[in-house]
């Protein structure tokens, strides 16, 4: 099996994710400039075997696009031109940076580190990857 890889999609930072190689364990990976994510993903999957891309689809809570959804759609569509090979699927991202702020509280960890805005990203990425696999698994 392959990775899987999910993206808390950003206008300066993105948040990532991963499996593991048998798709049972989703950890965070990275925190990268936005502007430069296109390259460090094919950077990424030429060292690693990613099966599929998952992309948080920012959404308002009345289901409504988010002011972000045309920058994500536009990745998405450059995404699949350059790498056809590598599907990318939007998920519905809908809550998952408060679950990151609750997790980071349930954690312990000290009021500095849950102000680190890359750190909230990463686990956003990471919470997206797990709800993914767990509605693949229903």
């Amino acid at each position: 099996m392959a990775r899987i890889l999910s993206i808390d999609y950003g206008r300066k930072r993105t948040g990532l994710a991963v499996t593991d190689p048998l798709q049972l364990i989703a950890g965070g990976l990275a925190t990268v400039s936005t502007h430069l994510l296109f390259d460090w993903l094919k950077d990424y999957v030429a060292r690693e075997e990613v099966e599929r891309i998952v992309i948080g689809e920012p959404r308002q809570l009345n289901g409504q696009p988010s002011e972000n959804q045309p920058r994500v759609i536009a990745f998405v569509n450059r995404w699949r031109k350059a790498m056809p090979a590598i599907p990318i699927d939007l998920y519905d991202e809908r809550f998952t940076s408060v679950l990151a702020h609750q997790t980071m509280l349930e954690g312990g960890l000290k009021k500095k580190a849950r102000q680190d805005k890359a750190l909230v990203d990463e686990i956003s990425a990471t919470i997206i990857l797990e709800d993914y696999m767990r509605s693949r698994k229903l």
